[in-house]
């Protein structure tokens, strides 16, 4: 599966070579383009067998953790970049901040209210409120660029992207 154009086009923020942070990474798709790009991984999801092959790598590091459990957050260093897909779990939301670099780069996208009509996620804990990122990450945050609304590709949804940074 091809990497988000959201991705894609705010990459450029991120100096090459820094280390990234790709929160809930599932089977990888932006952990593999940000190692072809250059870039060292933490990759972090639950179920990690997506990304096994990519263990035996000296630029990425992967970590099975449930990230909803309570448990203390699992970082102690900063990241040049964060990226999220596809995620939602608000009580992050401080963390993810507190875990950037000065100038580090955070770029996030996944769905608002109003996809129940394109399908999962529906259920409202799973989806953004209206300029929920800006609100929440534009204060401590520069924010480079926000987008939020209907889109087509990869397949119809309501979402909420931003790039913003430290």
């Amino acid at each position: 599966m091809q990497p988000s154009s959201w991705l894609v086009r705010h990459l450029k923020h991120i100096p090459r070579g820094g280390n990234v942070l790709d929160l809930a990474c599932g089977t990888g798709r932006h952990t593999r383009h940000l190692l072809v790009e250059g870039f060292k991984v933490t990759a972090v999801d639950l179920d990690i067998s997506g990304i096994s092959d990519l263990e035996s790598r000296d630029d990425c590091r992967i970590l099975s953790t449930n990230l909803e459990d309570g448990n203390p957050w699992p970082f102690d260093e900063l990241f040049e970049g964060i990226v999220v897909t596809n995620y939602l779990h608000r009580p992050l939301f401080g963390n993810i901040t507190k875990s950037l670099s000065a100038n580090g780069v955070l770029i996030y996208e996944t769905y608002m209210v109003g996809n129940e009509q394109y399908g999962k996620p529906s259920n409202p804990d799973f989806l953004l409120k209206i300029d929920e990122l800006r609100d929440v990450f534009g204060e401590p945050l520069n924010i480079i660029s926000f987008n939020q609304g209907y889109v087509a590709d990869p397949k119809p949804a309501m979402t909420q992207q931003i790039c913003a940074s430290n």
